[in-house]
């Protein structure tokens, strides 16, 4: 207790933009009510107007809801109801278990990812939803199984199915999709067996970690002037020798030297960000979380708009208020 009431006056003796950007995105628990509009690059930004992904749907689960990562651009929000939707419809995937997608204002996070900061990155498990609701304590206490074998690079043919690749090749599909990032186990499963359309496979990007679940990261939607386009993939199908190096030796090994001692925690200045991030956290918050909770369609119901959808009911009790 002590020790917060320290942060505090610390942080108020400061002004704002010397104070950590990941206490002030990361203690939000409402986005900016304004227009949706991703600002800066995806692991340097923050997200105006975001909207909620409900705890439950027809084809999704979300899951760690005391994180309050299931906020994200609308344009993201409905892609990822698009994918379950079409995934349990014709790929054999009965719905997804969604991950962390965003904050409610994006920004840095307290822990864990550098990116998922514009609302434009979402994490989907590589378990498929199971055929009933996971409790609230489930949701968070259930561990995501890897599909590599024990002690292996490789994917272990009895955890992997060929309706993991087509989830994954069908969110790669579209074109709002920039990249989607797995394991460079999965990675090779997709180049050695995948059977169906391979022309966006290029899209499919190996990386550290990424066994357990895969992400989805979106372009920058057109029109959206604050957001920092990544460098698209490079043609091709990336089965070849830049896949290759990730079954060597170099990119697992050791360094010689002892590492240091662990550096202190970094304070992430608020003016490290772009400057329209200040503003993002001084806007208003929309009256309720349901007002900002996705229902279908394309976009938000900002307070005041008569545009989009009614809200979905929020479950009740709501777990992790």
């Amino acid at each position: 207790m002590w020790g917060a009431v320290v942060i505090a006056l610390l942080a108020a003796e400061l002004p704002a933009t010397a104070q950590d950007a990941k206490e002030l995105f990361g203690t939000r628990a409402l986005p900016a009510a304004t227009a949706p509009a991703p600002i800066g690059f995806y692991s340097k930004g923050c997200l105006a107007g975001g909207i909620a992904i409900p705890t439950d749907g027809p084809t999704w689960q979300a899951m760690r809801l005391s994180r309050n990562r299931r906020w994200g651009h609308p344009d993201m929000i409905a892609l990822l109801d698009r994918l379950s939707r079409e995934a349990a419809a014709q790929d054999g995937w009965p719905g997804l278990l969604v991950g962390d997608i965003s904050q409610p204002r994006g920004g840095p996070m307290l822990s864990g990812h550098a990116s998922h900061q514009i609302g434009l990155d979402a994490d989907i498990w590589l378990t498929p939803m199971p055929n009933r609701r996971l409790t609230a304590r489930e949701r968070e206490d259930t561990e995501a199984p890897s599909v590599l074998a024990d002690g292996s690079l490789q994917v272990d043919p009895n955890r992997w199915t060929e309706a993991h690749g087509r989830l994954i090749m069908r969110a790669a599909s579209y074109p709002q999709v920039e990249r989607i990032f797995v394991h460079p186990g999965i990675k090779q499963k997709l180049c050695d067996s995948y059977s169906g359309d391979r022309t966006h496979l290029g899209k499919v990007r190996p990386i550290y970690g990424h066994h357990y679940h895969f992400h989805i990261r979106m372009k920058c939607p057109d029109g959206s002037s604050g957001c920092t386009a990544q460098q698209p993939v490079a043609s091709g199908s990336g089965c070849d020798a830049s896949l290759a190096w990730w079954f060597t030796e170099e990119p697992w090994a050791q360094p010689d030297d002892p590492p240091p001692a662990p550096p202190k925690p970094r304070i992430t200045p608020l003016s490290d960000l772009p400057r329209a991030c200040a503003q993002v956290l001084d806007a208003a918050a929309p009256a309720s979380e349901a007002a900002v909770t996705y229902a279908g369609g394309t976009q938000a119901v900002l307070p005041g708009s008569a545009a989009g959808f009614a809200p979905v009911p929020i479950p009740t009790p709501r777990p992790f208020q």
